[in-house]
């Protein structure tokens, strides 16, 4: 029998300081984040451009982790996934301030500031830290349990290398080049010494590992889940299935030199991951999805079709009647609205044939079934087809349909009829 990681509450602890405890979290890093890019802008207006640290792009994946996890940790105290996703903000937010704590000792006149020295010591646990809370919060996910019992000494090894690696880091000796640091980013270990460049570079390989590991458990879990379980994995399997998209974005921006792009793509995704994972584990209009799927895609295609042809109308019409017509836009926009509601049929039930198609088939017996309905007269042969076409398309376990008795004769027809 496989026990569920779950946070006890002690009984002398009220129902209402779990709540609390999160949003002052949530909070702290709320107040963290706009503070870093502030001191970026002081960093730009000094001539120090090069050593600027954020800006909103990462804070976007910071502020969905640290929301999502204060509504997760508030809602289901005992479920580890909201704290996991808090704390994985609170060691972003760290990491930050201790990129800028060293930055601002590369402009500090007065020598080197207090503490420098451990701050590029643990500027780049914080980074695995990060990490490494967000393979437990993958192999967490949707139950708050390990998917089988044969996971826990993995997880109990995802545990003690972070804390052997502080140990580490604390006790042995090196020599540290805070600047080195800070210039080359939390995962650039060219400021330490031997000892704590292999110790940090060997606890950055097992926390990259621990995540496609944690990766993988979701398709084993995937794999062995039913029912609900199931259907909260879909949610985070369109997360993943997002990443695809990204990752191709990402090599794409690699390839060219354009960072920006990277940036943006891999802080996107952080971003909706958190937003996936906090629907699963809420049981958040878990058998809607197939629905969102084909109505964003079906917006998707829509808007591309009405911008298209409202660029084509103004571009056409444009070179007869003049680019700065009132004609021309006013006629493009009479255009598309007309068009909008027959080309968001079309193309809504072409995109339901193709990806949601449970949703189309289950309207298309509905639809026959109202046609015979006109036409049928015989109670029995009617109450059959109901029962049918309920099962065909709802798939209950168990229907029953229920006739009011007539008042002249009640006869057979007055009972029950199941049908299971």
């Amino acid at each position: 029998m496989i026990r569920a990681v779950r946070l006890a509450r002690p009984s002398w602890w009220p129902g209402w300081w779990p709540g609390v405890a999160a949003w002052t979290l949530w909070a702290a890093v709320m107040v963290a984040c706009p503070v870093i890019p502030w001191l970026d802008r002081l960093l730009r207006e000094a001539g120090r451009s090069d050593l600027v640290q954020w800006d909103t792009r990462p804070a976007v994946a910071v502020v969905s982790a640290a929301t999502i996890g204060a509504v997760l940790a508030s809602r289901r105290p005992r479920h580890p996934v909201g704290w996991l996703l808090l704390g994985q903000a609170l060691s972003l937010a760290a990491t930050g301030a201790a990129a800028q704590y060293l930055t601002w000792g590369l402009l500090h006149r007065g020598g080197v500031p207090p503490a420098t020295r451990y701050v590029a010591l643990y500027y780049p646990a914080s980074a695995v830290a990060v990490v490494v809370l967000l393979s437990f919060v993958l192999l967490l996910t949707p139950t708050g349990s390990l998917p089988s019992s044969r996971w826990r000494w993995w997880a109990r090894a995802m545990v003690a290398v972070p804390v052997a690696l502080l140990l580490v880091v604390t006790l042995a000796p090196g020599s540290v080049d805070p600047y080195q640091q800070v210039l080359g980013g939390p995962f650039d270990f060219g400021g330490l010494g031997v000892v704590l460049r292999v110790v940090n570079e060997l606890a950055l390989a097992f926390s990259m590992l621990a995540v496609v590991v944690a990766a993988g458990s979701l398709v084993v879990r995937f794999r062995r889940a039913r029912g609900v379980e199931r259907q909260q994995l879909r949610w985070v399997a369109l997360a993943v299935v997002v990443l695809v998209p990204a990752a191709a974005v990402v090599l794409v921006g690699l390839a060219l030199g354009a960072t920006d792009v990277v940036t943006w793509a891999v802080s996107a995704w952080v971003a909706g991951l958190p937003v996936a994972i906090g629907a699963a584990v809420l049981r958040y209009r878990l058998y809607d999805l197939d629905r969102i799927i084909s109505r964003a895609l079906a917006y998707g295609l829509l808007t591309v079709l009405l911008a298209g042809g409202y660029a084509g109308i103004v571009l056409g019409l444009g070179q007869l009647l003049g680019r700065d017509s009132s004609v021309v836009v006013a006629g493009a926009t009479l255009a598309m609205a007309a068009a909008f509601r027959p080309a968001r049929r079309r193309v809504q039930a072409a995109v339901d044939r193709r990806f949601n198609r449970r949703r189309y088939d289950a309207a298309q017996t509905i639809q026959a079934f109202s046609a015979r309905l006109r036409q049928q007269v015989d109670l029995d042969t009617l109450t059959a087809e109901l029962l049918g076409v309920v099962d065909q398309t709802m798939q209950p376990t168990q229907a029953a349909l229920w006739l009011r008795p007539s008042h002249a004769a009640p006869g057979p027809a007055g009972g029950p009829a199941e049908h299971q």
